[in-house]
């Protein structure tokens, strides 16, 4: 079984989820709590960490059943195969999403040329790692979803 990437209709990300979730079949929609102004009120809310997009975990030959779902179009392909997200990287992203020193993150693509090692931290001797790892801030490359992620970091000691 290999997690997969599903593009889905903005804004459905958590509804798509339900449903797929629904029909006994392992998905994961990562989300985070996001702070939103309104001219009369502050509200935090959760938002899906990555927009449009669900992961799901199933065998290739079950691939098809997510198409029964209102509100999915496709699944991501890379170099004309559907995009396999390794386990391992599910793992990391739900760690990062758990720990409490992570204030914020922030998504931006993988640009040619970053190298990119874990020296130290909670994710030290993973294979996804990180750029730099400063004061307040952090780089985490997850190559499989050709994204980096930058995190802001409480103090810790």
């Amino acid at each position: 079984m290999n997690w997969y990437v599903v593009y889905v209709q903005s804004k459905k990300e958590k509804k798509v989820a339900d449903v797929l979730q629904q029909m006994q079949i392992e998905v994961y929609c990562p989300l985070i709590k996001e702070v939103r102004q309104w001219s009369d009120r502050k509200k935090t809310i959760e938002s899906p960490l990555f927009k449009s997009y669900v992961f799901v975990r199933l065998h290739d030959k079950d691939r098809s059943n997510v198409f029964s779902v209102p509100g999915v179009v496709r699944y991501l392909f890379w170099l004309g195969q559907p995009a396999i997200v390794r386990d391992e990287e599910i793992s990391i992203i739900k760690k990062w999403l758990e720990d409490d020193t992570i204030e914020e993150i922030t998504l931006h693509k993988l640009l040619p040329g970053d190298e990119i090692l874990i020296k130290n931290g909670l994710l030290k001797d993973k294979k996804a790692i990180i750029q730099e790892i400063g004061k307040k801030r952090m780089r985490l490359a997850l190559p499989g979803l050709n994204i980096i992620i930058n995190a802001k970091i409480k103090d810790v000691v």
